[in-house]
């Protein structure tokens, strides 16, 4: 089927989404009202910890502790697999986002205490929700549908992280300009906090009209690996040493070199809805022979956005630099999870393990590669400048991020060779 071919048929579409299992529906119908929380808890809570502390140091430690707190969880949830059911644990992290958010922003002021206990929070809640979701996602999903699947998903992160954005950055900085509940900012914020709830709420009802099933077998612990599994690894590590960037330098640079909440939205949006389209087709039409070269397009887009945003580190800059990490995350994401669940796939048969084993191991190597990577920030940040570390951080993690390039190439042809024996 053409690309053309699909622009033209969006009923058929529908059609295509409808033959679908109905469990994998109910998943990426859960995930997509979710989508709509998302942006808000990523960019806007990182821009209330800016304006209220002034410190890109503070905002950098909330998101140390929010890293610090997912696989803490994951260990959590996996010994609560063999006890609860999967959708409760799952629809329990959304919910607990929310909750996260009206413990930030019922503090009257932000301490390192408080952030730090608020960021553990959030941790937990994106603990709950990655560890399951991921689970769900895995045995729901085989290695053919996986490209439509997360095209499908990371077309509804992306529109969310357009519109969402826009209108977050409409209502806050309106607020703030016309004097909206008393020119209280805060207060808008609270509101914003409670539609999250709210959304959190829906999406916990969507998750349980379909029945899950827990994973089988229930020990998940496990300390040696096969050495395909090892490398798996090693691509987690460099994956989360981008992640803990993204989540804290564009709302950190936005602030400094933009504006205000309003321009947050506007760089977000900038983008615009052909973005989700280009993913849409992109998990529609290819195979999984082609999610290399998804891979490599994606992170030379990142590079490049580094090496404009440090060159000018102006507001042109920070604009570039936001349009190409737009482009750059859902671009990687669509590749990257389904190489993840393949080689999960491989190595589970191999050592006939528990598939949640992997999802909680595949956590930690993320979490070494958030905790280098906000490290660095803080680091540059304290004992050289702040502008130093919002330069150069940026284009280092972008050059070591290429050397994922061959090692995911290598990890996808040994998968492929040991999935065949």
């Amino acid at each position: 089927m053409t690309i053309t071919a699909l622009l033209k048929k969006p009923g058929e579409e529908y059609g295509y989404f409808l033959e679908m299992p109905r469990t994998m529906r109910v998943l990426l119908m859960t995930n997509m009202i979710y989508a709509f929380a998302l942006p808000v808890i990523d960019i806007f809570v990182g821009a209330y910890i800016m304006r209220s502390s002034n410190d890109p140091r503070i905002v950098a430690i909330y998101q140390l502790s929010v890293y610090t707190g997912i696989p803490i969880t994951f260990l959590v949830n996996g010994f609560l697999l063999s006890r609860v059911k999967i959708v409760n644990l799952y629809s329990f992290g959304m919910l607990l986002s929310g909750l996260s958010m009206l413990v930030m922003m019922s503090m009257e002021s932000l301490s390192v205490t408080g952030v730090g206990i608020a960021g553990l929070l959030m941790g937990c809640s994106f603990g709950f929700f990655w560890a399951n979701r991921d689970f769900l996602a895995l045995n729901n999903t085989h290695d053919l549908t996986r490209n439509y699947y997360y095209g499908l998903e990371t077309f509804f992160y992306t529109i969310t992280y357009i519109i969402v954005p826009l209108l977050v950055g409409w209502f806050l900085s309106n607020t703030d300009a016309r004097g909206w509940f008393g020119g209280n900012i805060n207060t808008a914020y609270q509101i914003v906090t409670g539609i999250v709830f709210l959304l959190t709420i829906l999406s916990s009802i969507v998750i349980h009209k379909e029945t899950f099933k827990n994973p089988v077998q229930k020990a998940f612990l496990f300390f040696k690996f096969h050495l395909l599994w090892r490398k798996m690894l090693v691509l987690a590590v460099l994956k989360g040493l981008a992640q803990g960037y993204l989540v804290t330098a564009p709302a950190i640079l936005i602030m400094r070199l933009v504006g205000n909440e309003g321009s947050v939205g506007l760089v977000q949006g900038v983008s615009g809805v052909a973005t989700a389209i280009m993913l849409y087709l992109l998990g529609r039409t290819t195979k999984p022979s082609d999610r290399i070269y998804i891979f490599s397009i994606g992170l030379l887009i990142f590079l490049a956005g580094t090496l404009v945003n440090g060159i000018l580190f102006s507001a042109i800059g920070v604009m570039v630099f936001v349009l190409c990490k737009v482009l750059f995350a859902p671009l990687h994401d669509i590749a990257y999870f389904p190489t993840q669940m393949r080689v999960i796939d491989v190595v589970s048969k191999i050592e006939k393990r528990n598939e949640f084993a992997y999802i909680f191991n595949h956590e930690f190597g993320l979490y070494i590669g958030r905790f280098l990577g906000l490290g660095l920030f803080i680091y540059l940040d304290t004992y050289v400048s702040e502008s130093f570390a919002l330069k150069y951080a940026l284009i280092i993690i972008g050059i070591v991020q290429l050397a994922s390039i061959p090692m995911a190439r290598h990890i996808i042809r040994e998968c492929d060779k040991l999935g065949k024996q």
